[in-house]
């Protein structure tokens, strides 16, 4: 198959595409840079077996009340009882190397931010805010709602609300030439970005945040889920081994796709037999700064619990995390 090709680029090869960084790309750039520069990561891979607990799913979605409710939104409530139960990696870090001295803080609010499809395609992390004080039902509701106001969003506008307010940051950190540059690299040459003006903004900006995204849907939450199961349905193993934790979040969460595999089967009498299990892994990356794989056992014995007792998924449509 023949690729046309759209003019010569560096060092004599042929170039299909060139695409310069637009708002989006350079907000992901920028954090997860930061990421990798600052952070000291150190992961791991959670395999439960799943069987069970799809089969509850399964069950429940055939009831009443539970028309609409996805795994995704299962799982990231079942994260939600996680970070409920391990404050310790619901937290915000800041360190300063110079003087080794640092702050953690953890958080009572559950604010996960959740990677979504925008309508063209493009990928946007949303907060998904106090989680805990929602039951199933209103937590797929609000999920609803973001989808439905991010249709009716600019989506530059709200990004450049929330680049605005880390320059402001940086700016009170007195990191001034960082601040220059960033905001040259807004208004000239290749980086500039194209705001909404005039009658257009003004019509734009007189839509309540009930309508559309703001700010606060954006901003960073206090840990991040990304469901990559739901991008990669090829039915083998994918389960991200390594992920970047987003400052100053320290714990960053991938859910893989369930896959079909030999299980060990304990039985009441303890006997034990190998037969065909579902597994739904996902990887965890955590600021070594912060944590130690000893800080995540109440998170996974708490993941732990669920798997073994799916049951209990049912009191979720109707009870919050928190009361």
């Amino acid at each position: 198959m023949s690729t046309k090709k759209e003019y010569t680029g560096k060092k004599g090869l042929d170039v299909i595409s060139r695409e310069r960084f637009g708002l989006q790309r350079k907000i992901v750039a920028n954090m997860t840079t930061d990421s990798w520069r600052n952070i000291p990561h150190s992961s791991g891979i959670y395999e439960p077996d799943a069987t069970n607990l799809l089969a509850e799913f399964k069950r429940l979605r055939g009831l009443p009340g539970w028309e609409g409710i996805s795994l995704n939104s299962v799982m990231l409530y079942a994260m939600t009882q996680g970070l409920t139960a391990c404050p310790a990696m619901n937290a915000h870090i800041s360190f300063k190397r110079r003087t080794v001295t640092g702050i953690i803080e953890q958080y009572a609010d559950v604010n996960i931010s959740m990677p979504m499809m925008l309508p063209d395609g493009a990928m946007m992390t949303i907060n998904v805010h106090n989680c805990e004080r929602m039951n199933l039902r209103e937590f797929q509701e609000y999920i609803g709602d973001v989808r439905r106001r991010m249709e009716k969003t600019n989506m530059d506008d709200a990004l450049f609300e929330v680049a605005f307010d880390n320059t402001m940051q940086e700016l009170k950190r007195l990191r001034l030439v960082k601040v220059v540059l960033r905001l040259l690299g807004t208004k000239i040459g290749a980086g500039e970005i194209h705001k909404l003006k005039g009658a257009e903004k003004k019509a734009y900006k007189a839509l309540p945040g009930t309508e559309r995204l703001t700010k606060e849907d954006i901003e960073q939450g206090t840990s991040l889920f990304s469901n990559v199961g739901s991008v990669y349905r090829g039915g083998n193993y994918l389960a991200p081994a390594m992920l970047e934790v987003i400052p100053p979040q320290v714990v960053a969460f991938a859910l893989s796709s369930a896959v079909e595999k030999p299980g060990v089967v304990t039985h009441a009498d303890g006997s034990k037999t190998i037969e065909p299990r579902t597994f739904l892994p996902f990887g965890f990356a955590i600021d070594h700064r912060a944590l130690d794989f000893g800080d995540c056992m109440p998170f996974l014995n708490r993941m732990d619990d669920i798997f073994a007792h799916p049951e209990q998924i049912e009191a979720w449509l109707k009870t919050p995390t928190v009361s």
